[in-house]
């Protein structure tokens, strides 16, 4: 009965290590799955962030102003000039791939191309994406490039979306919202891309206001079909054309994930406290890590837990000291019946039995 005690035990200990061991596979997995061009920046200033050199690169026109609180991608000079920054950490842009961008920008007044968030693929030479065509794209490269344009030029004023080419396939004035992108005003915008339901999701607003609950253009498109396998790449671009229009960016924020899920792009605002690497710490990123964290402790726990039984049992349960078990059988009784007499017979006293 022991022996059949213990193998119970053993066999439940296996299941349970075995589903402890499971949960915490899949669970590392999902962590080095997870992209690493994921950021949120709100310094451009290399001495208060060591890792913008490395992680960004700026071309072109585009350089660090204001002690670093702006990158200004044109200068205010006569001819064509144009600038970019572009972060260079690639990704895959797979089925399952889902991402949310927001920054700040402020575009002065001008007849210049306004600014361009983009998505091109990787190549060994970046700068031969950009040059002094639309947005400060290149006409050498023919390479897919998905846009989101905030067109000012010729007092376009409107929002669009450009697939592969800078001819919009979708374009909302913002006017409508009551909005001027060459006003000189500090304005955000939001754009995510939602992999389960196939959506690219754009929204504009002044600094000061919350993300809008509605799109500014919610347009349906599969980019997991643009690069297949190809690594790609994300930057913001913009070109001004013999004006002194001035694009700059003040902070920008973009993330990855795996999976069909809601995205909500957490703003970037001034109150927003910049990490010692120059990056603003996400209050959902923190939490997922906690949490995280106590899972994984949690499911160390018990396996260690789970493991000390099978020792135990192992080593030990097969000596367990166990009282046997006595068999019981029927027994019968004989009754007599005892007659005692007792005699004195002078001095001595004696005792007679009789048995009937």
């Amino acid at each position: 009965m022991v022996e059949l005690i213990s193998i119970t035990t053993m066999n439940q200990i296996q299941r349970y290590y075995l589903l402890s061991i499971s949960l915490i596979f899949n669970f590392i997995i999902t962590l080095i799955a997870e992209p690493n061009s994921s950021f949120s920046l709100q310094s451009f200033n290399g001495d208060k962030n060591p890792n913008f050199d490395s992680n960004f690169t700026l071309l072109g026109n585009a350089k660090i102003t204001n002690e670093g609180n702006f990158v200004n991608l044109t200068s205010n000079s006569s001819g064509l000039n144009s600038g970019q920054i572009v972060y260079k950490k690639p990704f895959k842009f797979l089925d399952s791939i889902s991402f949310s961008t927001e920054f700040t920008f402020t575009i002065t007044p001008g007849d210049g191309d306004g600014i361009a968030f983009v998505i091109f693929p990787q190549i060994d030479d970046i700068s031969r994406v950009f040059g002094q065509g639309y947005f400060g794209l290149s006409d050498k490269f023919d390479k897919k490039i998905v846009a989101v344009e905030y067109d000012t030029r010729k007092d376009a004023n409107h929002v669009g979306v450009d697939l592969g080419n800078f001819v919009s396939t979708e374009i909302s004035n913002v006017s409508s919202i009551g909005l001027i992108l060459n006003a000189g005003v500090l304005l955000k915008s939001w754009i995510d891309y939602e992999s389960g339901s196939k959506r690219l999701n754009i929204r504009l607003s002044d600094s000061r206001s919350e993300k809008p609950s509605t799109p500014l253009i919610s347009y349906p498109v599969d980019l997991s079909k643009m690069w297949e396998n190809t690594d790609v790449l994300v930057g913001i671009t913009s070109l001004s054309s013999n004006s002194t229009q001035i694009s700059s960016i003040s902070s920008w924020s973009f993330v990855v994930t795996t999976g069909s899920s809601t995205l909500h792009s957490e703003p970037l605002s001034p109150e927003n406290k910049v990490g010692k690497d120059g990056f603003v710490p996400r209050k959902t990123s923190c939490f997922l890590t906690v949490l995280g964290g106590v899972i994984f402790a949690t499911g160390c726990g018990t396996m260690v837990a789970f493991l000390a039984l099978f020792v135990w049992v192992i080593f030990f349960g097969r000596h367990s000291n166990v009282v046997p078990e006595l068999g019981m059988s029927p027994v019968d009784f004989k009754y007599e019946k005892v007659n005692v007499t007792v005699d004195n017979v002078g001095d001595d006293e004696s005792t007679r039995l009789s048995t009937t």
